[in-house]
C-alpha cells in the first residue's frame, strides 16, 4: 500500500497549546491528507484553543486534565497525542488505552508515574513513545527480535554543565540552568535536562516501554545531540537512530506509526565534515540517573514520589529557596522516607505524590 492510499488517521491532541501540540499540529498542518483532527485539549489557554479549533474545524475541546479525559472518552479517534506536561497526564492516558485507540505518548510522568496501572491495560504496540530517545529505540528495535537485544543505550546531551565537579555546580543560577544546548523546553523539563533527572526518568520509561532490565539500559553523553539512542544485539551490532534534532520527526512517527511521513524533517548533510563524540556519563555529579534505576527497580509508588518530589525542588530552586545541588539532596531524602503502600491504585498514587510534595516542602524550608 502506498503512503498516498492510507486511510486518513483521526488524532486527538492533549496539550495542543504546549511545544508538542504546536509541532504536531504544525505536521498535521503540512499533511492533510494523512491526518484529521478531532480533538484539542489545552491546560488553561483559551485564546490559543479557540485559534486551534478555528483553524482546524474542531468542535470537540478541552481546557485541563480532568476535561481532557473525558474528551478521550467522547471523541472517536485512532491515535490520541498524549502531550500535557506532569503527572496529571495519567487519566488521560489510562482513557486512551481503555478506550482501545493508539497512544502516542509525549507524556512521560503519566507511564511512570502510573508504571503497572499503564502496562496493565496497554496491548502490545498500542503505546507509541514521542520522546525523541524512545522514538530512536523504537525505531532500532525493528532490527531485530525482543530476545536479541543485548542492551538499549540513551543519548544524553549532558546538558548545560556537561564537564563540571559536582562541587562546581551549588552555585548554579537559575538563568544558566535554563541554558540548554540543543532543546527548547518548558523550566521543569530545561531543569531535569540540567539535573539528568530528565534522563533517570527517560531510564524508567525505557524499561516501562520495552521490558529491558535496568541493569541493561545504559546512559551516555553525546553532546551534539545527533544519535538519539540505540540498540546493541547480541550478535555485538548496534543500531542507531540520527537525525537533526527536531521533535516533527518522533512526533510524525507517534501519529503515523509504523509509517513515516515525509518531507517532516529535513536529513543530515553527509557532504560536510563533522565530529560525533560519546563520552561516560559522570554519576558522581549526576547522581540522578542512578537514582531513578533504583527507584524504577523499587517499584509502585516510588517514581510517583521521585517525580513529585522533583517537582517541588526545581519550582523551590527558582524561587531561590534551594541550591542546584540541593534538588537531587531533597528527591533522594524523601525517597528515602517512603514507606510505599501495598495496592498500587490510582488513589494511593495521588496520596503518595501528595505526601512526597508536603514532604519535600518540609525539607526545603528546613534546608534554608
Amino acid at each position: 500500500m502506498s503512503l498516498s492510499a492510507e486511510p486518513v488517521r483521526r488524532v486527538l491532541i492533549l496539550g495542543s497549546t504546549g511545544s508538542i501540540g504546536t509541532q504536531a499540529l504544525d505536521v498535521i498542518r503540512a499533511n492533510p491528507q494523512r491526518f484529521e483532527v478531532v480533538g484539542l485539549a489545552a491546560g488553561s489557554d483559551r485564546d490559543a484553543l479557540g485559534a486551534q479549533a478555528d483553524e482546524f474545524g474542531v468542535e470537540q475541546t478541552a481546557l485541563g486534565a480532568a476535561e481532557a479525559e473525558q474528551l478521550v472518552r467522547d471523541v472517536e479517534a485512532d491515535v490520541v497525542l498524549n502531550g500535557i506536561t506532569g503527572s496529571v497526564g495519567l487519566g488521560p492516558t489510562l482513557a486512551a488505552l481503555e478506550s482501545g485507540r493508539t497512544l502516542a505518548l509525549a507524556n512521560k510522568e503519566s507511564l511512570i508515574v502510573g508504571g503497572d496501572l499503564v502496562t496493565a491495560l496497554a496491548r502490545p504496540g498500542q503505546i507509541v513513545p514521542v520522546d525523541s530517545e524512545h522514538s530512536a529505540i523504537a525505531q532500532a528495535l525493528r532490527a531485530g527480535g525482543s530476545a536479541e537485544v543485548r542492551r538499549l543505550v540513551l543519548t544524553a546531551s549532558g546538558g548545560p554543565f556537561r564537564g563540571r565537579s559536582r562541587e562546581s555546580l551549588a552555585g548554579v543560577t537559575p538563568a544558566e540552568a535554563l541554558a540548554h544546548p540543543t532543546w527548547d523546553m518548558g523550566r521543569v523539563v530545561t531543569t531535569n535536562s540540567a539535573t539528568l533527572v530528565n534522563k533517570g526518568l527517560e531510564v524508567i520509561e525505557a524499561h516501562l516501554l520495552f521490558g529491558v532490565p535496568y541493569d541493561d539500559i545504559d546512559v551516555v553523553v553525546h553532546p551534539q545531540s545527533i544519535v538519539h539512542s540505540m540498540v546493541e544485539f547480541v550478535d555485538g551490532s548496534t543500531i542507531a537512530q540520527a537525525s537533526p534534532p527536531d521533535m516533527r520527526l518522533p512526533i510524525s512517527l507517534g501519529l503515523a506509526w509504523p509509517h513515516r511521513v515525509a518531507g517532516v524533517g529535513r536529513p543530515l548533510d553527509w557532504t560536510t565534515a563533522t565530529s560525533w563524540t560519546f563520552e561516560p556519563l559522570d554519576e558522581e555529579a549526576f547522581p540522578a540517573v542512578r537514582l531513578a534505576k533504583r527507584v524504577g527497580a523499587a517499584g509502585a509508588t516510588y517514581p510517583a514520589v521521585f517525580n513529585a518530589a522533583n517537582e517541588q525542588a526545581v519550582d523551590a530552586f527558582h524561587e531561590g529557596r534551594l541550591t542546584f545541588t540541593g534538588i537531587l539532596d531533597i528527591v533522594q531524602r524523601i525517597v528515602d522516607e517512603h514507606d510505599a503502600p501495598r495496592d498500587l491504585t490510582r488513589e494511593s498514587l495521588g496520596e503518595a505524590e501528595r505526601w512526597a510534595r508536603a514532604a519535600a516542602d518540609r525539607a526545603i524550608a528546613a534546608s534554608g
